[in-house]
């Protein structure tokens, strides 16, 4: 899914009629207000930010994004008047992806975009997202909404290796063996402990990790 924020209505309407014609799932919104509402439910691939918007400027957008771990991996191209160079490097300070400079023909939009798409995707992400909970790899933070949760290393590393695989099941003795080691002649009972407080400390997103009986355990992704 990607995400066009523009303000004229004709331009987001053929940026979005562009993107869902070329294969790509697309949501077109007027300002920021409608933007932030509709990323609280869902993370796009990859946002189209016009710089200037009615309600609160694209920079400003952009600077939040980058500084929230839910949402500063998403791949940002932003839109800018022709001859706003400050914008420009103000953009790519902050951590744009890439810039398209109005007006912009379509086509350009599409490469651009599949140039970022592919640059993004080589590389392994560092935040890894199911529902309301989030996991930034690189910093070992965990949220869920956006309310930041304290995890226990072995606890960081069974949330980790779930979320890393959604739905696969994987035994107790498995999660023993690759989170606390081979060497390790602890009982499979630690796993289940760790598994209660996981889901404690998770609150309403500790309802993701399912059991499955006589067997082990899954995150399981909510519809």
């Amino acid at each position: 899914m990607l995400f066009c924020v523009e303000d004229d209505d004709n331009i987001r309407e053929l940026m979005v009629y562009t993107l869902k014609s070329t294969g790509f799932d697309s949501i077109g919104f007027p300002s920021s207000q409608a933007f932030w509402s509709r990323l609280d439910d869902e993370l796009p691939e990859l946002i189209i930010l016009d710089i200037m918007l009615p309600d609160e400027d694209g920079i400003t957008i952009l600077e939040k994004l980058r500084k929230n771990p839910r949402t500063q991996a998403i791949p940002v191209i932003m839109a800018t008047a022709k001859g706003t160079e400050y914008d420009k490097v103000k953009g790519l300070d902050l951590g744009a992806d890439d810039y398209l400079v109005k007006p912009f023909g379509m086509m350009e939009m599409i490469s651009r975009i599949k140039a970022v798409l592919r640059r993004s995707q080589g590389a392994e992400t560092s935040l890894l997202q199911i529902g309301d909970l989030s996991v930034n790899t690189q910093t070992y933070a965990v949220y869920v909404k956006n309310s930041k949760i304290q995890l226990t290393l072995k606890e960081f590393d069974l949330l980790h290796l779930l979320i890393k695989h959604p739905q696969r099941v994987f035994t107790r003795q498995e999660l023993l063996d690759k989170v606390w080691g081979a060497d390790y002649f602890g009982e499979t009972r630690t796993v289940d402990v760790h598994i209660g407080t996981l889901r404690t400390k998770l609150g309403d997103c500790g309802k993701y990790i399912k059991t499955l009986r006589g067997v082990g355990y899954h995150l399981e992704v909510p519809q």
